[in-house]
């Protein structure tokens, strides 16, 4: 199965347009994205979505924390944990990205690499990652709208991740993070391009895998009792 777990939330009419151009493109479950501060009104209009898309495409919600502030991000995490099914932070700021892989109430490290010139990760992170099944992502609109150097200094940072990734095999997902109709591409070249950048069909076919159990393990979160071990109702 396809999954998107980052195309930006917008209005209704612009969600609708997005996820119907996503399902022509072989996409099966898209996530659209909201920041802290945008949530809560997202939520509002989830029942009228679901009912535009009923038999399109399989959706949800992502929770795109975005703040340099620690202690920020832990509230809105603990917050927010209950209402969304994945719940990601932009980094870019080591801080950030070391808090984040520390964190095991949150599901996605999002573009470590954001605005620097290095991937934003190392092994210490790699392992912390691995620990708390914090997934790592890449956005191919960080490509798509870029050019020349900056262009070449993302690939480069997305093929230090695939490094790690292979050493420490901490989880990875790849998005399009779309903000328009023109930013989505099909499955298909959505894998080639991966492929072209360095990793295998069967690490792209794994990263949509990845994506998938992140949600799955969501809805059952709240019957988590540890890490692996959930509560069963007694039906008797």
């Amino acid at each position: 199965m396809f999954f998107d777990l980052n195309i930006k939330g917008d209005s209704l009419g612009n969600n609708i347009n997005l996820a119907i151009e996503a399902s022509k493109y072989g996409w099966e479950h898209i996530n659209f994205s909201y920041n802290q501060n945008e949530f809560k009104n997202a939520l509002e209009i989830k029942k009228e979505l679901s009912e535009s898309l009923n038999d399109i495409i399989d959706f949800d919600y992502t929770l795109e924390i975005k703040s340099n502030n620690v202690n920020e991000i832990k509230k809105v995490t603990r917050k927010f944990r209950n209402k969304s099914l994945c719940i990601s932070v932009v980094g870019g700021d080591l801080k950030v990205n070391r808090a984040v892989v520390e964190n095991i109430q949150v599901d996605v490290l999002s573009r470590p690499y954001l605005r620097r010139f290095d991937s934003g990760l190392n092994h210490i992170l790699a392992k912390e990652a691995v620990r708390n099944n914090v997934a790592i992502e890449l956005c191919f609109k960080d490509v798509l709208r870029s050019y020349l150097a900056p262009r070449s200094k993302v690939i480069s940072n997305f093929k230090d991740v695939y490094t790690l990734y292979r050493k420490f095999g901490f989880p990875l997902i790849l998005s399009s993070r779309a903000e328009s109709v023109f930013d989505i591409r099909t499955t298909h070249d959505f894998i080639s391009f991966f492929t072209q950048t360095g990793l295998t069909d069967d690490e792209v076919k794994k990263s949509f895998l990845t994506a998938g159990n992140i949600l799955e393990f969501n809805k059952n979160r709240d019957k988590m009792i540890l890490t692996g071990v959930r509560r069963v109702d007694d039906e008797a």
